[in-house]
């Protein structure tokens, strides 16, 4: 059985022997101070209230949205000017791969900025995405146009692939 507990030292056990009270570290100082309270006495000469919990959770949570904020104003000006792009195949050709198409495609950047272009390179005969791949574009400067090659395993030399392309 054990008696009610002071304040000094803890509950006192049916032995009599005093246990030691709860604590934990103060905030500032890491001294030992009880449950309820945040600072020690000489951290805190006055008594003053320690900030509520939900005032501590409000503050970190406006941080994090700001935060968020903060990194897509950059991201957008990141990638502010890139594209849009036109892209057209303008040429097809075995590929020394056994069954593969090697088509060349035309990439102008329309954009302000240098970038790269994603593109979904297509078999117009097939309907459905089967026979689709992505290819990214090397760096095209603002106004300029690139001719770069891809080797694909589908298609046909006598059927040109359909060909989009998007900025970031």
């Amino acid at each position: 059985m054990t008696q009610p507990a002071s304040p000094a030292t803890g509950p006192v056990s049916a032995a009599g022997a005093a246990q030691p009270a709860m604590t934990h570290p103060c905030a500032r100082c890491g001294a030992p101070v009880p449950l309820e309270v945040g600072l020690c006495e000489r951290c805190n000469p006055l008594g003053l209230k320690d900030a509520a919990s939900s005032q501590v959770h409000g503050t970190v949570f406006i941080a994090v949205g700001l935060a968020v904020v903060a990194l897509a104003v950059i991201a957008h000006i990141a990638v502010a000017g890139i594209g849009p792009f036109s892209a057209a195949v303008t040429g097809m050709r075995e590929s020394t791969t056994a069954g593969s198409i090697v088509a060349t495609i035309s990439l102008t950047n329309q954009g302000t900025s240098l970038g790269t272009a994603t593109c979904r390179l297509t078999d117009p005969v097939d309907r459905g995405i089967n026979h689709s791949e992505v290819v990214y574009s090397p760096r095209v400067a603002p106004g300029a146009t690139v001719v770069f090659e891809h080797d694909t395993p589908f298609g046909s030399v006598d059927r040109p692939f359909n060909i989009a392309c998007d900025g970031p």
